[in-house]
């Protein structure tokens, strides 16, 4: 993007749009990723996809809820550090606060039955972004026999293997066959690097300091903000990681809350727009519902600043540090074999979704719609949303 399209941007034009990335984001990191192309690059062009593609690579090796990292990474690209914060309270603070309130009326709703049918095909559409996203990314990607090898071994071992470290392995053989297939070698040129290293300081400083003052200290809120801050630099691989620690330590240790609250709670918020370490906000309100009305609502923020805070710190940290060293004659060399492994991860994706979810005619019929309106480019993504929270509410 050039400085004077950036220049030509106003700050409230970009958190609308990221704003309407968070009411649309139903699905979970993945489907996300779907409207961040539809939104950010098909729609308003603030980056490219393989820059998306770059940012959805590099925040899926590094600690912290990763769809939450690359828009807060669009957010820095776009305006810098003080847009990448805005960007994430636009993002995550309408489920928060949701959530936390939820914690307050949790116990009537479950009392009355609460069905969460009306986003039964919140899962197909989500589908549909995803697909249509890796669809252009793969155009992007796939460009000589080399790329097509990439992506097919990517796709194939991401699949194979569902774990952690297979993602930054791939993205390495990737980046190295990608390198060692150039006719004219890359030259090693020096890069010079200034890494704003405030940020990974004070990652480390709060990572010690709130440990050893819940260590040390009975106060509910700093107990809460250490252990979420803990799970938010535990989560590399997505939250199939990190959900078993938070459960077996609130529920069965601590006893915060109840094993059907954590469920249903987990399963309702799997329904809701936005990140779903939104989820944090709703366990931290819990766990101090017998505090009193303000240390519960205080419980709910607390434990979703500390989810959150980890990662944005490490993005902070990472990403002038990426754009820097991107200027390497080899880093660029390799970027051609780093997409196309990355776009391998996203077709994974895609298969994995289509085989979690049972799906009927009618979802199979949701998925092609939401795909057609999307590629058409002429229905908004919260339109969308919204005609399939009314499907499920009519069906």
């Amino acid at each position: 993007m050039s400085e004077f399209k950036l220049n030509q941007i106003s700050t409230s034009t970009f958190l609308k749009d990221v704003l309407i990335c968070s009411l649309g984001a139903f699905g979970g990191p993945e489907a996300h990723y779907g409207i961040f192309m539809q939104q950010m690059v098909v729609k308003k062009n603030y980056l490219s996809e393989e820059e998306l593609l770059e940012l959805i690579a590099l925040t899926g090796v590094l600690p912290g809820p990763s769809s939450t990292q690359t828009i807060i990474a669009i957010g820095h690209k776009v305006g810098g550090p003080r847009l990448g914060l805005l960007t994430l309270l636009v993002w995550a603070l309408p489920i928060v606060l949701f959530m936390t309130l939820l914690s307050f009326a949790f116990d009537f709703l479950v009392s009355n039955n609460l069905s969460l049918d009306i986003v039964r095909y919140i899962g197909p559409m989500a589908i549909g972004f995803i697909l249509l996203a890796t669809f252009r990314i793969s155009k992007k990607v796939i460009k000589d026999n080399l790329t097509v090898f990439l992506f097919l071994f990517s796709a194939l071992f991401s699949y194979l293997l569902r774990v952690a470290w297979i993602y930054p392995v791939l993205l390495l053989i990737g980046g190295l066959v990608s390198v060692l297939s150039q006719k004219q070698k890359a030259v090693a040129n020096k890069v010079k690097l200034n890494p704003p290293w405030k940020y990974l300081i004070l990652f480390i400083i709060i990572a010690i300091g709130s440990f050893w003052l819940a260590l040390f200290t009975s106060n509910p809120i700093l107990i809460i903000f250490e252990k979420f801050y803990r799970y938010g630099y535990l989560v590399i691989g997505g939250g199939q990681v990190v959900i078993p620690l938070m459960y077996s330590e609130l529920v069965d240790g601590f006893k915060y809350l109840s094993s059907q609250e954590f469920l249903v709670g987990y399963g309702f918020v799997q329904g809701m727009p936005g990140p779903m370490f939104s989820f944090s906000a709703f366990v931290g309100g819990l766990a101090l519902r017998d505090s009193g009305n303000i240390l519960q609502f205080l419980g709910g923020i607390i434990a979703a600043v500390g989810i959150f805070l980890p990662g944005t710190l490490l993005i902070y940290f990472v990403i002038p540090v990426w754009e820097q060293f991107k200027k390497s004659e080899i880093i660029k060399s390799s970027l051609k074999g780093v997409l196309a492994v990355a776009g391998g991860f996203m077709f994974t994706i895609v298969v994995v979704l289509i085989i979690r979810n049972d799906l009927d005619l009618m979802s199979i019929l949701v998925i092609t719609g939401t795909t057609l309106l999307l590629w058409s480019n002429k229905v908004p993504a919260p339109l969308i949303v919204f005609g399939v929270i009314l499907l499920g509410l009519i069906i």
